[in-house]
This record gives C-alpha cells, sequence and structure tokens, in this order.
C-alpha cells in the first residue's frame, strides 16, 4: 500500500503560493484523492501541476495506483483553518461535536474556533 505520508509531502513540495492542501486519502487499492485548495481558487492547470509532481515521484512498477487531485470542493466540510479563513464573511453552516447546526456569517476564525453572526428568531 502507497504510504500516506509520502504522498502529502510530495503534495506540499508541488503546492504554488497561496495554495493549501487541504486532504489526502489512499485506500486499500492504491486509489489516492488529494484534495487542494487557494485563496483565488483552483483551477485544472493548477491540479494537472500537483498530480504531475506527485506521479513523477512514485514508481508504477514498483506499486500501481490511480490519482486523482482535485479541489476541496462546494458543500464539503471545511478540514483545514485556512478554509475557515478564507470564508470569513461568507455564510456557513457549523455542525458541532456534539451534532448542533448553526448557520451564520462567520466573522472570524482561528485555531480556537469560530465566531458566526445568527438571526436569533423569536416569536412575537
Amino acid at each position: 500500500m502507497i504510504d500516506k505520508g509520502k504522498i502529502v509531502e510530495l503534495a506540499h513540495k508541488n503546492l504554488a503560493d497561496g495554495m493549501f492542501l487541504v486532504d489526502v486519502t489512499v485506500s486499500a487499492n492504491n486509489v489516492i484523492n488529494v484534495y487542494i485548495d487557494s485563496n483565488k481558487g483552483i483551477t485544472i492547470k493548477d491540479c494537472i501541476a500537483i498530480s504531475r509532481g506527485i506521479e513523477g515521484n512514485l514508481d508504477r512498477e514498483k506499486e500501481d495506483f490511480e490519482l486523482q487531485v482535485s479541489s476541496s470542493g462546494l458543500g464539503q466540510p471545511f478540514k483545514v483553518i485556512q478554509q475557515y479563513i478564507n470564508n470569513i464573511g461568507k455564510s456557513v453552516e457549523v455542525i458541532s461535536k456534539d451534532g448542533l447546526r448553526t448557520e451564520g456569517v462567520l466573522i472570524e476564525a482561528n485555531e480556537d474556533g469560530v465566531i458566526l453572526e445568527t438571526r436569533k428568531r423569536e416569536k412575537v
């Protein structure tokens, strides 16, 4: 099985300025998924460059694999702090660890947590 740590290292080496790694998964049958993002969005050219940088350092003769590089995608949960920071000022839905859903505008985000501006609904 391909080492996830090696893929993470290779992805980081190939990220252009402003880009960041969101997640890497490696399945039991060596399907590698690399999810990237950027302050300015991700293009197909960005994905191709990362893919080539990773693939060029792996040996298909030793272990066959399938490599997919893509943006983290709309509607997907945020996984790294930079995604929260990039979405400050936008409407988001947050699901806490205990399952509580809260919708609001993301006001602040840091390693300690997030601050949302919510509309409190009251019966009149």
